[in-house]
């Protein structure tokens, strides 16, 4: 959240009314604690009680949990549902009386991370196509943003976003700016990408060895890979990156993001050879142990 762009980024060449647009310019939530609050709190909690496969998975095992949440959204309801009981605990009134004092903040918080964890099921079809409707409805139009706002451009937010339409805009980047920090490591170093790319294909393995999963993930892990990278998070990188919340730093996620897939491309291949390797190992040596 310290990367949004903030009115304290700018020189003291501009008059209140500029400061006032550039929170405007982050849609309202570079000012409102609540929001920023939201989206912090909604990462955390994001995955509480993960059973470590998809939602596809419990649907098709009919299990307890998507007959709960009638086969929709599965994993991403239950963890609200979780985290929300936990919240309301005797043992965190403080941090309730730190978040809300009134019925209306209640109810804004709560819609605020409810809408930011539904954002994460990136695979139900139906809230695909509507995230994506209202992205275009709302930045249809939109031009690339790599630095702080020109003249023109604080001109422009003064004439064209309503109370409305910024609330709205809001909302749609904050559904952006969760998605992205569910796949942050795609967005780092190359180091930090491997790293976390092979724990999810160590618990992808785990499913299949558990029968879970119809296909070994190994199968088509590099090649699935690519297709991850080049049509979720790129695409996702450009929208951060063209609704300017961000600043310059939209374009580092954009580029880190491209050379990540570069290097997949390059060296995938062996990377997943070697991932293979290293579970095939750690599998035989945990089941001599259990023995």
């Amino acid at each position: 959240m310290s990367q949004v762009v903030a009115p304290t980024e700018l020189d003291g060449g501009h008059d209140a009314k500029d400061i006032k647009t550039m929170h405007k310019f982050s849609y309202g939530i570079a000012s409102d604690p609540l929001t920023q609050l939201a989206i912090v709190i909604s990462a955390l909690v994001h995955d509480v009680d993960h059973p470590g496969v998809p939602n596809a998975t419990l649907v098709q095992e009919k299990s307890a949990l998507a007959l709960r949440y009638s086969m929709r959204s599965v994993a991403e309801q239950n963890s609200i549902d979780i985290s929300w009981s936990l919240l309301l605990q005797d043992s965190y009134k403080e941090l309730r009386q730190a978040i809300y004092t009134n019925q209306e903040e209640y109810t804004r918080f709560r819609a605020l991370l409810v809408n930011a964890v539904m954002a994460t099921d990136i695979m139900d079809k139906d809230l695909k196509v509507l995230r994506n409707q209202r992205w275009s409805n709302a930045f249809d139009g939109a031009t690339t943003t790599t630095t702080t706002p020109s003249s023109s451009s604080l001109n422009h937010y003064r004439n064209a976003n309503s109370k409305s339409c910024s609330d709205r805009k809001a909302t749609i980047v904050m559904e952006h700016m969760i998605q992205v920090s569910d796949v942050a490591h795609t967005c780092e170093h190359w180091t930090v990408y491997r790293k976390w790319n092979e724990r999810y294909f160590v618990e992808c393995c785990h499913a299949y060895r558990q029968g879970r999963a119809e296909h070994d993930p190994a199968d088509d892990w590099y090649p699935s890979e690519l297709g991850f990278l080049d049509f979720y998070v790129i695409p996702l990188a450009q929208k951060l990156q063209a609704c300017g919340v961000f600043g310059p730093l939209g374009e580092a996620y954009l580029s880190t993001a491209r050379r990540n897939r570069q290097q997949w491309e390059a060296c995938g291949q062996q990377v997943v050879e070697e991932m293979v390797e290293r579970y095939r190992l750690n599998y035989e040596n945990s089941n001599n142990n259990n023995n």
